[in-house]
């Protein structure tokens, strides 16, 4: 085990004080060392609090994983199989997995982890789950009632495998011993940790042999260490900075849209935008084009469906794609019985078209995007104000039944299938971030068959369906399509950025010779 070798500069300043875990040898023998800045701050050991990092940082793996396209595959589990009546999913164990500390993996041991992991606030909670247990070389997880979409809750980070010795007596999580390509070899929360390659892994030793995590929760703060070499991959970048290490040649920039969406929440109890005709109207307001190239610097993300195309799963390239038509949506009002009054907002029966359109400061693109809108909106005669509250007053607007419109980003990859949140989001009644006084009992109907669906030709026709819905109804508005972006350093090849944000793909890299 070794301490982490420490790069001069602004990484240096920053890390000056912290302990290793066991003391660094002779210097020549270190190996290079791969540094990673984001804005992430380490929570705890707990996977239920931080298991984004460690997986990120590939320290410990999940029984199932997910591809770039958002589809399962094998993981810990090398295959898994569903019986007829839906309740019982086996999962066979891969042989010959070692965790960090010597210990062999088995369907036990896996077993065991996962109901620790159940038994705490996580997704595991989304299935109704009855027992999981380990039989021959298995891990059997029996349900209550069906649920298709399990594979992806078995990926998420809270459901990380963890050997035996890495709870406390209590049950508690003390440290983290996983099965991943990395060690963990220095843990600091909030801001640090590091890791070494773990010769024994059961898919190859990675050819990076070392690295370090640091939270820097400023992106002024993550883009100098990217042009000064003191990060080898800085995380989440904002526009300005994205342009200015275009022209650094010593670090290159990635780009991937996310399954994240930057969308309207619409009462749909409102007039007009009790109609679908109303909130087509709202929507051909929308100038995405314009907002995304202008505001966001990121032409081209305009959101013409509610999921990019990064998410394969999900986006039909069929759909007949959101547009901008302001006339067209003048007449679509007017239709409606929603005509421009003197000072050109649209009014009915002598009250005007003024409404309150909320949103939150935390995401600071929001409140850009929300100016933009109000403008647009007018130009329809839509007289929306914008009000720049807490992230919270979207969900209690939504229960006491006060929220008019709400501009917020969703971020449909929490787990790795976006159905999960779907569920939640669309679910009949509405939700905090989803639907609000819309519901539509063929879309209901869909996505309780999609819950229980496992034929893959059945599943895709369903998802179809349930996009179509979205698109023709608008219960929400997609406006932008977010990208993640980091600057990485040409050093290394085989960077790629994963668009549900599982992995910093660390394993996949290695140095230029």
């Amino acid at each position: 085990m070794f301490g982490p070798r420490l790069k001069p500069g602004i990484l240096g300043g920053l890390l000056l004080g912290t302990l290793a875990l066991a003391p660094a040898s002779n210097a020549e023998a270190e190996p290079r060392v791969f540094d990673v800045v984001a804005p992430f701050e380490i929570g705890g050991a707990d996977p239920s609090l931080s298991g984004f990092i460690f997986q990120r940082m590939q320290i410990a793996e999940t029984l199932l994983d997910v591809d770039g396209q958002g589809r399962t595959r094998a993981g810990l589990a090398t295959a898994w199989t569903v019986s007829e009546d839906g309740l019982t999913w086996t999962l066979p164990i891969r042989a010959g997995v070692r965790f960090h500390d010597g210990t062999t993996l088995t369907p036990e041991i896996a077993a065991a982890s996962l109901n620790k992991a159940r038994g705490k606030p996580g997704v595991l909670e989304r299935a109704k789950i009855e027992t999981i247990t380990a039989e021959g070389d298995a891990v059997i997880i029996r349900l209550t009632e069906p649920f298709a979409p399990l594979p992806a809750l078995l990926a998420h980070y809270s459901t990380l495998v963890l050997a035996p010795s890495s709870f406390a007596p209590d049950g508690s999580v003390s440290t983290v011993v996983g099965t991943g390509p990395y060690r963990l070899t220095l843990y600091q929360p909030p801001q640090r940790l590091a890791a070494e390659a773990f010769a024994d892994y059961w898919n190859g030793k990675p050819a990076i042999e070392a690295t370090t995590y640091l939270a820097a929760g400023r992106g002024e703060t993550r883009t100098l260490m990217a042009e000064s070499g003191d990060a080898d991959l800085a995380f989440q970048l904002d526009p300005p900075s994205i342009a200015r290490l275009k022209a650094n040649r010593a670090v290159g920039v990635l780009k991937v849209p996310l399954p994240r969406v930057m969308q309207i929440k619409v009462n749909a109890g409102i007039p007009p935008f009790d109609t679908v005709e109303g909130r087509t109207a709202l929507s051909e307001a929308i100038d995405r084009q314009g907002i995304t190239a202008g505001l966001l610097r990121a032409p081209g993300t305009g959101a013409t469906q509610l999921f990019p195309p990064s998410v394969e799963n999900w986006h039909d390239k069929d759909l007949s794609p959101l547009a901008t038509d302001p006339e067209r949506a003048v007449a679509r009002l007017a239709a409606l019985g929603w005509t421009p009054g003197p000072d050109g907002i649209a009014q009915k029966d002598g009250k005007p078209l003024r409404l309150k359109l909320m949103t939150y400061a935390d995401r600071p693109e929001l409140p850009l995007v929300a100016t933009a809108l109000q403008d647009q909106f007018r130009r329809i005669g839509v007289d929306a104000e914008v009000s720049v509250a807490n992230a919270s007053s979207i969900p209690a607007g939504h229960q006491d039944g006060t929220l008019q419109l709400a501009l917020a980003a969703r971020n449909y990859s929490l787990v790795p299938d976006p159905f999960v949140t779907l569920l939640g989001d669309f679910r009949e009644g509405g939700s905090d971030w989803g639907s609000m006084n819309w519901d539509d009992p063929v879309f209901h109907k869909a996505m309780a068959a999609l819950l229980q669906a496992t034929d893959p030709d059945d599943r895709k026709r369903l998802r179809h369906e349930i996009a179509g819905i979205l698109q023709r109804d608008l219960p929400v508005i997609p406006v932008a399509w977010y990208e993640q972006t980091a600057a990485i350093t040409r050093k290394v090849e085989g960077a790629a950025i994963d668009p549900f944000e599982r992995s910093f793909g660390l394993s996949a890299m290695r140095w230029v010779p």
